[in-house]
């Protein structure tokens, strides 16, 4: 997960959204900064860092995806590295704090999201991260600057009041800021906090707390710490191979095995002449309904789209979502012959849904295929080196070779590092040479 979102992080930097909250950032300044990523040259303060951080997680919708749904890292983890870096130089954060309040941040999300049954689906009314991601990075930070019980619970009341973002952002150059707002506010809630601010201290457990927006929501007494188990070792997330909303990437396996069914070889033409219309059986996501997707954003929230793309292409990627292939004749040609069903039983929970794409010819054949779990679903983990040639990938496109290495043995070593802002280095782009006094490992 770490590793995952650091990259799709790195990556993200280069976007026009990112671009824009970067500039925005400039005004403002402090003697304590923190790192950019991908930048040598600037730093800011470590709510704004969070913030543009965050942003750079989520530009591209490449970031993690959990059950209940929610993309659990990106308001998390750009927090705790920003606030790792504010700490004075005598008392550094090691790896393993850092891991620790990583991992309350996530659980935290986890919880919550399980007191709901509302939340067990694809969300209809407020992006998940804007509502748990805030209390997650609240957390998370509380755990890092080892706040009291009282004070604990103060940041999460704080955070509280900071949550919620609408759904009808999704798709547009807003949506990134939710995550980027929740690992910001998060961070803000709990420096408040330590400073003595107060709320409600059963901000939890109230209809007018976090149950104001979840209609379901029933909080329950959490197992005792000797027999805690932690959700991670429960449910993994997924991890995305291409960067659109999860709910497609069953429509894309399906199609790619479509395709191969279609025609001999990748080289071969998809004979759009011979299609009389393409039929997509999916859960109703409104807002993954997207017929003519004019934008990358759009694009990548578009069960249609991405169904086309892997029909004329055979794979999705990162190139997929350019303007040139969004707007080119033959997509927007096959576009016009598809439509979407939507099944009773094809039920919109990451946990249960399933993709089939039928590709109907003149002559009347029928072509289909369907997705039930698609590789890299928590059912279908990507492999370790599969993993990293994603976040070499997106790393690369940023970063120098010696600092993308210098990260994934960051990452991989975590819990023996015993200074954290080596991974800070490391993603602002310096190199293995330059950090050999703060390059140990226990």
């Amino acid at each position: 997960m770490i590793l995952d979102t650091l990259g799709v992080g790195l990556l993200g930097t280069s976007t026009e959204v990112c671009h824009k909250v970067t500039q925005y950032s400039k005004i403002y300044s402090s003697d304590i900064s923190s790192t950019i990523w991908g930048h040598l040259d600037f730093r800011l303060p470590p709510l704004y860092a969070a913030f543009v951080n965050g942003v750079a997680v989520h530009s591209m919708d490449f970031d993690d995806t959990w059950h209940p749904a929610t993309h659990p890292s990106g308001a998390v983890l750009p927090a705790v590295i920003a606030l790792s870096e504010a700490f004075p130089q005598k008392k550094k954060i090691s790896g393993l704090d850092l891991l620790l309040a990583f991992n309350v941040g996530i659980e935290v999300q986890g919880r919550l999201l399980r007191f709901s049954s509302e939340a067990r689906n694809i969300p209809k009314r407020f992006h998940p991260p804007t509502v748990v991601g805030t209390m997650g990075s609240a957390a998370a930070c509380a755990k890092l600057l080892a706040l009291d019980q009282l004070k604990c619970k103060n940041a999460l009341a704080i955070a509280a009041s900071y949550a919620g973002a609408p759904l009808a952002n999704a798709a547009t150059q807003t949506k990134p800021l939710h995550v980027g707002n929740a690992a910001k506010h998060g961070l803000e809630a709990a420096c408040l906090a330590s400073q003595g601010l107060q709320g409600n201290k059963q901000i939890l457990d109230m209809e007018s707390g976090i149950g104001a927006f979840y209609t379901d929501y029933n909080p329950q007494a959490l197992p005792t710490l000797q027999s805690y188990p932690w959700l991670l070792d429960q449910q993994d997330v997924a991890i995305k191979r291409f960067p659109a909303h999860l709910g497609t990437h069953w429509v894309a396996d399906a199609a790619s095995s479509v395709r191969r069914k279609l025609v001999e070889s990748s080289d071969n033409l998809l004979p759009l002449d011979k299609i009389e219309k393409v039929i997509l059986k999916v859960p109703e996501v409104k807002y993954v309904n997207r017929h003519s997707p004019t934008s990358e954003h759009e694009a990548r929230h578009s069960f249609q789209f991405v169904a086309c793309s892997a029909l004329l292409d055979g794979s999705m990627s990162v190139q997929s979502f350019a303007s040139e292939n969004v707007h080119r004749p033959a997509l927007r040609e096959l576009l016009c012959k598809t439509q979407l069903e939507h099944p009773p039983d094809n039920t919109p929970s990451f946990e249960s849904l399933y993709c089939e794409v039928s590709v109907i010819l003149r002559d009347s054949n029928t072509i289909s295929d369907r997705c039930d779990t698609f590789y890299g679903h928590w059912r279908k983990p990507l492999k370790k080196e599969d993993l990293e040639k994603k976040f070499q990938s997106n790393a690369s496109s940023v970063l120098p070779a010696e600092a993308t290495e210098g990260i994934i043995e960051t990452v991989y070593n975590l819990e023996k590092v015993e200074d954290c802002s080596v991974l800070s280095t490391f993603l602002s782009g310096q190199s293995a040479r330059e950090l050999s006094e703060k390059l140990r490992f226990c």
